[in-house]
């Protein structure tokens, strides 16, 4: 694979998954690469060293840009960039006093892809001090970057949590809840599906709340379909076993049975047919498969993460524990399983009733 753009000054390539910069003022970016393969070979999943590969990539074009070097970069430099991505001028923005309603921005990147992209220059030149520490490490640290976020430390348990190491070169987040699909969008998008395979993977994030990338993880012999237990293993390498829905235990099967092509590879969904017939299902294909559905169902929503997110607005509704809902959805912290108890009309009206109850009798007791 390699970046679109082969003209650029620095662009980005791929072999045999690791990812390396080159080009005309790629090589004065040596460190970058030892980076990109440093990530690697910790063990970093292939999606963030990627998305770690093009930050940097855009990082580099600008530095290139400017004519800066890596090594002549200081804390200005920083802010240049983060000023330089907070007012980009991107497609179908106007800039000015013309903000798109969607957005909510006239211009630059959305604040979640400049703070990505912040966290990899910070990982960067924190690489370069680990690897020689006579080099001055131009990110800001101390107090104020260690602090955790707002309402990270809050609630019960709030004493378990463990502050984030940030650095103070952020741009703020507006907090968005996940939005999950209603019945009518879910019976669209899983109408649309015509083999056993995609309508397992959407079962299994739909009935058991599982990630793309812990679908795709799946080998053979995690899927226990007799007594509908699926052992997964997610974010940081944590295993959870999570119950399988008995229906999508039968897809499963249908799957395995009839669908899937004779191969020795041990992950469990694999490509039906193609060059690539009997080799894992990619990253890139599982997308292909959602982006051709969502188009077929008129459903613009229908992301494999928004099934997720309806799985954990249905244990909300239900009135799960807050606890069971961590477990089986694999969060690190029981904050992220309570943002599904605000995203619920259901438990929302059903406190407010409650409420206005208990306010009535007292009314009537005076």
């Amino acid at each position: 694979m390699v970046e679109r753009d082969p003209d650029r000054a620095v662009r980005l390539s791929e072999a045999d998954g690791q990812f390396v910069l080159s080009g005309a003022s790629g090589a004065g970016f040596g460190v970058v690469n030892d980076y990109l393969a440093y990530l690697s070979d910790r063990g970093y999943s292939p999606r963030t060293v990627r998305s770690y590969a093009f930050d940097l990539l855009h990082f580099c074009r600008w530095l290139s840009s400017a004519g800066t070097a890596v090594d002549e970069v200081s804390t200005d430099t920083l802010l240049l960039f983060l000023a330089a991505c907070r007012e980009a001028l991107l497609p179908g923005q106007h800039g000015g006093n013309v903000v798109d309603l969607r957005s909510g921005r006239s211009a630059g990147y959305a604040p979640a892809t400049v703070n990505r992209r912040m966290a990899a220059v910070s990982g960067l030149f924190t690489f370069r001090a680990m690897r020689d520490p006579t080099l001055p490490n131009p990110v800001p640290r101390g107090v104020a970057a260690r602090r955790s976020a707002k309402g990270e430390r809050s609630g019960m348990l709030g004493h378990l949590a463990r502050p984030r190491a940030r650095s103070q070169l952020r741009v703020r987040e507006p907090r968005r809840l996940p939005r999950g699909l209603d019945r009518k969008e879910i019976q669209a998008l899983l109408g649309s599906f015509r083999c056993d395979r995609d309508r397992a993977i959407a079962g299994l994030m739909l009935f058991s709340g599982l990630r793309s990338s812990e679908v795709l993880g799946l080998a053979v012999a995690d899927v226990d379909i007799g007594r509908g237990w699926a052992r997964v293993v997610g974010k940081g390498d944590k295993e959870r076993r999570v119950p399988i829905d008995p229906d999508v235990a039968g897809l499963v099967q249908a799957y395995l049975l009839a669908e899937r092509p004779d191969t020795s590879e041990a992950k469990l969904f694999v490509v039906a047919k193609g060059p690539r017939r009997g080799k894992p299902l990619t990253y890139e294909g599982l997308r292909r498969v959602f982006r051709y559905h969502r188009e077929r169902s008129a459903v613009p929503a229908g992301h494999p993460h928004a099934l997720r997110h309806s799985f954990g607005t249905a244990l909300a509704e239900a009135g799960v524990d807050l606890a069971v809902m961590q477990a089986l959805m694999g969060h690190d912290h029981v904050d992220s399983a309570a943002a599904y108890i605000h995203l619920s009309p259901q438990h929302v009206r059903r406190a407010y009733d409650d409420a206005r109850a208990r306010q009535r009798s007292q009314t009537t007791a005076r």
